[in-house]
């Protein structure tokens, strides 16, 4: 066998290993951020448009996240905050206009507490979803009932999923665990 045609074999044959391990890197990537984000992938995909773009951007979340210093709460305080959203919920029934309102106090407090950042809404959501992507989308509905009710347009049905909503969010930022049901 001539020596230019066994190197060039020898080439193609590293080239397609190359590329065979390439994809599979690739593979294995969206794999692990399908898997950390659920549903968060998907949505952002859909926003960013991009497979690709929306890969950078969670892989840019889940590295803005690591350098927080986000942390469990104390058993005290979380048996405090568990008493406060107790509160949050029996309001509910006379003013909850003003549950709601509460409710997203509330939750931002927590957040705080656990060492997340709490300025501009859309940075809270992407900063939650990298540890709580399952309910991240609850957040968003809730805030958006929340914006909609500030703005007169939402009714008490509206307001009831708002509060369900924050409720996933809190006991997902607090650790409890229960039965949690979709909020359309």
């Amino acid at each position: 066998m001539d020596t230019r045609i066994l190197i060039a074999v020898l080439v193609a044959v590293f080239v397609v290993v190359l590329l065979a391990g390439w994809a599979y890197a690739r593979r294995r990537r969206v794999q692990r951020l399908r898997e950390r984000f659920g549903p968060e992938y998907d949505r952002t995909v859909r926003q960013q448009g991009n497979v690709r773009r929306a890969e950078a951007e969670l892989q840019q979340r889940e590295e803005r996240v690591e350098r927080l210093h986000i942390r469990p709460l104390a058993e005290s305080a979380r048996l405090r905050y568990r008493e406060h959203w107790l509160e949050v919920q029996r309001r509910f029934v006379d003013n909850p206009s003003e549950a709601i309102a509460a409710a997203d106090d509330l939750v931002a407090d927590v957040m705080a507490a656990r060492g997340y950042p709490v300025g501009a809404f859309e940075q809270r959501a992407a900063d939650i979803s990298v540890a709580h992507p399952l309910v991240v989308q609850h957040y968003r509905l809730a805030h958006a009932i929340a914006l909609r009710e500030g703005a007169g347009d939402a009714n008490t049905e509206d307001l009831r999923k708002a509060m369900v909503s924050y409720r996933s969010l809190f006991e997902d930022l607090l650790g409890i665990t229960t039965d949690r049901r979709e909020v359309a």
